[in-house]
C-alpha cells in the first residue's frame, strides 16, 4: 500500500511538470484545426470597447466620400479624353490624317512616338503632327503601316517659329524635357510672357501659323539673343491620337 502511494505521488509530480506542455500542445493543435478563428474572435471581443466611436466613423465616411470624388474626377477626365479623340477622328478631311499612337519608349519619352498609320495611308516624312491644341512634332520616317514622329521636345529638334504679335522669329529647340527652348533671331524681340508661338511663315518644311505653345519664362539677358521656355499647347506626355497634316 505504501508502494502504491509513492507511485501515485510520483505520477502526480510528473503530471505537474508535464501539464503546461500538454496544455500548450493542445492549444496549438486547436489553433491548427481552427486556423486561428478562436483567437480572432477573442481579440474582437476584447477590443470591442475600443472600436471607432462617432468621430472615427466620421473620418471613415469622409475618406469614403473623398475616394468616390476622386473616382468621379478620373471618370470625367477619361470621358473628356475620349471626346477629344472622337473629335480628332471626326474632323479628318483631305490632307489631314487621324492616326493612333501605338508605341513610345520610356527612355525616349520626350523624343519620339510611333503611329499606327504609314505610307499606304498617305503619310510621308516631314508631315506635321498635331495634337489637341497644337503642333507635336514632325514625321521622321515611315513604313507601309507605321510612322515615326520626332517630337518638338526631342533633343536636337529644331523648328522655325515666330510670335505673330511682334513678328519676332526664332528657332524652337528640343531640350529633352516637356518645355522646348525658343532662341530668338532678333536681339530685341519685344515679346512678353504669355505670347503665343506658332510656326514661321518662312519655314520651308511646316505649314505657316500652326499653333505651337505659349512663352512661359523669358530671359532677355541671354546671349547672343533672348531666350524663352515654351509651354506646348499639345501635351506630348499624354497623347493617344494625333492628326498628321500635309506641308
Amino acid at each position: 500500500m505504501f508502494g502504491g502511494a509513492r507511485l501515485a505521488s510520483f505520477r502526480w509530480k510528473i503530471w505537474r511538470k508535464l501539464w503546461p506542455w500538454f496544455l500548450l500542445a493542445s492549444c496549438l493543435f486547436i489553433v491548427r484545426l481552427s486556423k486561428g478563428a478562436g483567437f480572432s474572435d477573442a481579440y474582437a471581443l476584447l477590443t470591442k470597447p475600443f472600436w471607432p466611436g462617432s468621430a472615427q466613423r466620421e473620418w471613415i465616411q469622409d475618406g469614403a466620400q473623398l475616394d468616390q470624388q476622386i473616382r468621379l474626377n478620373l471618370l470625367e477626365q477619361d470621358n473628356e479624353r475620349l471626346r477629344t479623340i472622337l473629335s480628332l477622328q471626326q474632323s479628318s478631311k483631305f490632307g489631314l490624317f487621324s492616326a493612333p499612337v501605338i508605341s513610345r519608349r520610356p527612355k525616349g519619352w520626350w523624343q519620339q512616338v510611333e503611329l499606327g498609320k504609314g505610307s499606304i495611308d498617305g503619310i510621308r516624312p516631314t508631315f506635321a503632327v498635331m495634337g489637341p491644341g497644337g503642333l507635336l512634332g514632325i514625321v521622321e520616317s515611315v513604313t507601309p503601316t507605321t510612322a515615326r514622329v520626332r517630337l518638338l521636345t526631342a533633343p536636337g529638334s529644331q523648328v522655325g517659329v515666330w510670335v505673330s504679335r511682334t513678328k519676332s522669329h526664332g528657332i524652337l529647340l528640343g531640350m529633352g524635357t516637356n518645355r522646348p527652348q525658343l532662341t530668338f533671331l532678333d536681339k530685341a524681340p519685344m515679346v512678353i510672357e504669355g505670347d503665343v508661338v506658332s510656326t514661321s511663315p518662312a519655314s520651308t518644311i511646316l505649314p505657316p501659323n500652326l499653333p505651337v505653345g505659349v512663352i512661359q519664362v523669358l530671359d532677355k539677358k541671354a546671349l547672343p539673343a533672348p531666350q524663352a521656355s515654351v509651354q506646348l499647347l499639345a501635351a506630348p506626355e499624354a497623347i493617344d491620337w494625333v492628326q498628321v497634316q500635309r506641308p
